[in-house]
């Protein structure tokens, strides 16, 4: 391939005394902080939904059934384009946030969107999580005298979590992944901060494959930590087990 290789683009100087690494970190750490965050929220979001989907009350399960096939069935993009440009403009406080600086008003619509996407995907996990465990322990918990709260929380939930962790992980890796659509906003994350980079020097290859290497970073990162509360969290004779 006739190109001529220049990896110290990166050293270069960008503007504001900034070079283009540090731009590439900059998207790196706005990668990193939305994908965390937006984890929290699915994660929270998705358990109490997936806790939902099993319980006998058929109006409790059929909300969230009904969260699920809509979050799942909207494209995410369209999802985003809706919070970042639909939301602000039916809530009472909308004014309030469309006058924050964009930084935030572009982090905070695309935080919310993939939390409440992934939820729906974690909603299924725990459910699934939930119901693969044998009838008995739900029966044994009832017949100790725990109320069905305290069955999903002292039995149900710490088995059905750690049956999960699999699953899980690649929920955990996908929202990073899925990171790269806030580009379309405007919020400058990794996947924009590297097609920046291209609009200012012209090194494609370089800028990819830099953007690649630290999402691969980022995975092999997210991959060792879960890997890790897998081997920690095992139980003999479930999934993950040895």
């Amino acid at each position: 391939m006739n190109y001529n290789w220049h990896w110290g683009v990166f050293l270069e100087e960008a503007a504001m005394n900034e070079t283009y690494l540090d731009w590439m970190i900059s998207g790196l750490k706005v990668t990193i902080a939305l994908g965390l965050t937006s984890w929290v929220i699915a994660l929270i979001i998705g358990s109490i939904l997936g806790v939902l989907r099993t319980v006998p009350n058929k109006f409790l399960s059929g909300i969230a059934a009904t969260y699920v096939e809509i979050f799942r069935n909207i494209p995410l993009l369209v999802q985003l384009f809706i919070w970042y440009f639909v939301v602000p403009e039916l809530l009472p406080f909308g004014e309030s946030i469309k006058q924050m600086n964009p930084f935030t008003q572009q982090f905070l619509a695309a935080m919310f969107c993939l939390g409440t996407f992934t939820a729906a995907r974690i909603c299924e996990q725990v459910r699934s999580g939930i119901n693969s465990l044998p009838p008995g322990q739900r029966n044994a918990g009832l017949a100790m005298g725990f109320t069905l709260p305290q069955t999903y929380r002292y039995v149900l939930l710490p088995m059905s979590f750690r049956v999960i962790v699999p699953p899980l992980t690649s929920e955990f890796l996908n929202i990073f992944k899925n990171s790269a659509v806030a580009s379309t906003i405007g919020l400058l994350e990794l996947a924009a901060q590297g097609r920046q980079l291209v609009d200012y020097t012209a090194r494609p290859y370089e800028s990819f494959i830099a953007v690649t290497l630290m999402y691969a970073l980022i995975n092999i990162v997210v991959m060792l930590g879960m890997r890790w509360v897998e081997k920690r969290t095992r139980v003999p004779g479930f999934i993950g087990s040895k």
